[in-house]
């Protein structure tokens, strides 16, 4: 299998935003959530974590694009403490579907940064707004998980925009995932199902 990092992806796949396409079928992600030695980056649903996603290209980042040290771990890998939200990018392939994982933790800031990623549309606020490759778009739905066990699923407003107010002390972690419309070919192998899945988590203490 040819090795491609997450950005080149980006500029290689998926330039025209009428490829995207909402999807309703939730599927495997990434979500990052913080300790005190920094900031722990995992795969699978919340609640049900296991083990890590082989991929390729995994990196961290902050918003301005600079890379934050990361390292394997157990269930995924450990990103160094950082200012700021957090940004986490990766891919994995087969034969023929390619999947590419965004994840951000802390939803302070009001910028767009990954290709697809769920934004707060006031810092600490929540309503958020989904952005593909800068842009706003609609989700036909974004599904919500705690730490506690409790899930829901959100529709969007008729301006896209999707809401809803935390109740209780507990990790959060939206996710919501987008199927391109049609084949895609990225270093010369065409991928017939290309996925993009994106997640922002944040926790209330109280």
């Amino acid at each position: 299998m040819n090795r491609f990092s997450a950005a080149r992806l980006a500029r290689l796949a998926l330039p025209a935003l009428a490829l995207l396409i909402a999807s309703t079928v939730q599927a495997q992600y990434f979500w990052i959530e913080g300790d005190a030695d920094g900031r722990r980056i995992q795969s699978g649903e919340l609640n049900k974590p296991g083990e890590a996603l082989a991929v390729q290209g995994a990196r961290a980042f902050a918003a301005d694009g600079k890379a934050i040290a990361l390292a394997a771990a157990s269930g995924g890998y450990q990103a160094a403490q950082s200012d700021g939200d957090l940004r986490f990018t990766a891919s994995h392939a087969d034969e023929k579907s390619l999947s590419i994982y965004h994840a951000r933790f802390g939803r302070l800031e009001t910028k767009a940064v990954s290709d697809l990623e769920l934004v707060p549309t006031t810092p600490g606020g929540n309503t958020y707004r989904l952005f593909w490759k800068g842009s706003a778009v609609s989700a036909s739905q974004v599904n919500v998980s705690t730490s506690e066990g409790w899930s829901r699923v959100l529709r969007p407003a008729t301006d896209g925009s999707i809401s809803f107010t935390p109740s209780f002390p507990a990790l959060y972690v939206l996710e919501v995932s987008a199927r391109v419309n049609g084949a895609v070919t990225v270093d010369g192998r065409k991928y017939e199902d290309v996925r993009h899945v994106a997640t922002l988590s944040f926790r209330v203490d109280r």
